[in-house]
C-alpha cells in the first residue's frame, strides 16, 4: 500500500495532546492536530486509544485522508473504523487512494460500499482495479500498481525528456521507465538516471536494460520480498504469460508485505489466532486465545501426569522436585532457539531435503555439545547443594538428553508442519514446550529412579 509523500510536521505524544484535548472538548484543537500529522502517525494514534475515545477522534480526521489511514492502521481496528462510516465518507475515503490502495481496502467493506466506489470510478480506472483484483491477495498480481509510465525503443531521449515534461507528474517510487513493443510486451527498463546523463540523441534502445528481474502475476507475494531484499529493489514490472506489462511492484508494497509477515510469526509463534485490538472486548481476546491454551492445558497435564508416575520418587528424594524444573526449562529454551532460526530459514527459502539432514546433525551436535557443557555445570552444582555424586551424574546426563530431544523437536515441528503445508510458525513454541516440559520431567525422573533409588 501507499502512503502519499505529504510533508507532516510529526509531533510526540500525539495520544495525549488528542486526549488532552478532547476531554476539554477542544474539538477544534483536535482537528488541528489531526491535521499535522502524517497518516501513519495518526492510524498509530487511534490504535493506541480505547474505542470510546477512539470513534470521536476518527471523525474529526481529514476525509481526504481517511483512505491512506485505514490502509495504515492493524485489520482489527480497521474494521472498528469502518463500522463508523456511512457509505459517502468510505466513497471519499477511497477515491483518495491510489488503485492497488484501493484494492487491499476492498476486502474489508460490504458489497453496498463496493459497488458504490465501482461507479464513483471512471471506466479506466474499474478496468484497472478489476485488473489487480482479478489475482490472488498475496501474489505479485494481487500487489500491483498499474500506474507505468511506458516507452518505445526506436525513439530518442529527447523525445522521452519532453514526455515526461509534459506529464508533469510520475507516479511514486519511480526510477526508471519501461520499455515495450507495440504489443505492450516488456523489453527492458530505462532508468531516469540514463535519461537525465544520456545524450539526448541516443535512442531509447540504445542505453536500455535488457537483463532485467520481472515477476509473472501469479507470483507468490513472499517470493517478490525476497528479491527486493536480496537484490535491493526499488520498483519491478509484472508481466502476463506472455510477457506483457501488467503492472508494477514498489518498494513501500514490499516493505508492507514483509511487516506482515514478521508480525503474523510473531503472532503464530504465541499460539494466538490473528491480530486483535490491543483495546478489544474481553469475549474478543478470550477467543482469539483459547485455542492454544487450551493444547497448553492438556500438554501441562500430561506433564503432571509424567510427575506423578515418579511420586514416590520425589517422596524419597526431596531434592528431586527442586532440581526438576531447572532441566525443562532450559530444554524448553533452546528448542524455541531452534525453532526460531528454523521458522526464519523455511520463511527465507534456505531449506530443502537436500540440506536438511546436514542441519539437523548440526543441531544434534550444538545440543551434545550444549548439554554436556551446562549439564556439567549443572552437576556441580548439585554436587554443591546435596554433597550425592550420582544425583550430579544424573542432573547432567538429564539435561544432556533433553536438549537432544529439544533439538529434534525444533527441527522437526516447524520442517514437518511446513512439508505438510501448514504455517511452520503457528504453535510452534507451544508445542516445543509442552515436549520439553513433559520429556525433560520423564527423562530427569526416570534416570534418578535408575541410579539413585
Amino acid at each position: 500500500m501507499a502512503t502519499r509523500g505529504r510533508k507532516k510536521k510529526i509531533q510526540p505524544d500525539n495520544a495525549q495532546l488528542v486526549l488532552a484535548a478532547l476531554a476539554e472538548e477542544r474539538i477544534e484543537r483536535v482537528r488541528e492536530i489531526l491535521g499535522l500529522l502524517h497518516p501513519a502517525d495518526i492510524a498509530r494514534l487511534l490504535e493506541s486509544i480505547p474505542p470510546e475515545q477512539r470513534h470521536p477522534v476518527w471523525a474529526l480526521v481529514d476525509p481526504e485522508v481517511a483512505g491512506e489511514v485505514l490502509l495504515e492502521v492493524s485489520e482489527a481496528v480497521r474494521l472498528d473504523l469502518i463500522q463508523e462510516m456511512d457509505s459517502a465518507q468510505l466513497v471519499i475515503a477511497a477515491r483518495a487512494l491510489d488503485i492497488d490502495d484501493i484494492a487491499d481496502l476492498i476486502p474489508d467493506l460490504s458489497d453496498e460500499i463496493i459497488a458504490a466506489i465501482l461507479f464513483a470510478l471512471d471506466k479506466q480506472d474499474r478496468q484497472r482495479l478489476d485488473a489487480v483484483l482479478s489475482y490472488p491477495e498475496d501474489t505479485a498480481g494481487g500487489l500491483m500498481n498499474v500506474d507505468t509510465v511506458t516507452v518505445r525503443e526506436n525513439i530518442t531521449l529527447e523525445v522521452v525528456r519532453r514526455y515526461l515534461r509534459q506529464r508533469g507528474e510520475l507516479p511514486e517510487h519511480t526510477n526508471s521507465l519501461f520499455v515495450v513493443d507495440r504489443s505492450d510486451r516488456l523489453i527492458g527498463i530505462l532508468s531516469l538516471g540514463k535519461v537525465l546523463t544520456s545524450s539526448p540523441d541516443a535512442r531509447v534502445s540504445q542505453v536500455a536494460e535488457r537483463d532485467l528481474i520481472k515477476f509473472s502475476a501469479l507470483s507468490p507475494d513472499k517470493e517478490v520480498a525476497e528479491a527486493f531484499e536480496r537484490y535491493n529493489l526499488i520498483t519491478a514490472p509484472v508481466v502476463d504469460e506472455n510477457g506483457r506489462l501488467l503492472g508494477r511492484i514498489t518498494v513501500d508494497d514490499v516493505v508492507d508485505v514483509i511487516r506482515e509477515g514478521a508480525d503474523r510469526e510473531i503472532l503464530n509463534l504465541a499460539g494466538l489466532r490473528e491480530e486483535e485490538d490491543l483495546f478489544a472486548s474481553v469475549w474478543q481476546s478470550v477467543r482469539n486465545r483459547w485455542t492454544w491454551l487450551v493444547l497448553n492445558l492438556v500438554t501441562a497435564i500430561i506433564a503432571s501426569r509424567v510427575i506423578g508416575i515418579f511420586e514416590s520418587s520425589i517422596e524419597k528424594l526431596v531434592a528431586l522436585a527442586a532440581l526438576m524444573p531447572i532441566v525443562a526449562g532450559i530444554g524448553g529454551n533452546s528448542g524455541n532457539q531452534t525453532i526460531t532460526m528454523i521458522v526464519r530459514a523455511l520463511a527465507l527459502g534456505k531449506l530443502n531435503p537436500e540440506n536438511m539432514r546436514k542441519l539437523f546433525a548440526k543441531e544434534i551436535g550444538v545440543a551434545l555439545i550444549n548439554g554436556l557443557m551446562w549439564g556439567g555445570l549443572l552437576g556441580l552444582i548439585a554436587w554443591l547443594l546435596y554433597r550425592n555424586p550420582q544425583l550430579s551424574f544424573v542432573m547432567m546426563a538429564a539435561m544432556a538428553l533433553n536438549l537432544l530431544l529439544a533439538s529434534v523437536a525444533g527441527v522437526g515441528i516447524p520442517y514437518l508442519r511446513h512439508k505438510f503445508g501448514r504455517d511452520p510458525a503457528l504453535g510452534s513454541s507451544v508445542l516445543i514446550t509442552a515436549i520439553t516440559d513433559s520429556g525433560g520431567f520423564f527423562i530427569f525422573l526416570g534416570l534418578a529412579t535408575l541410579f539413585l533409588l
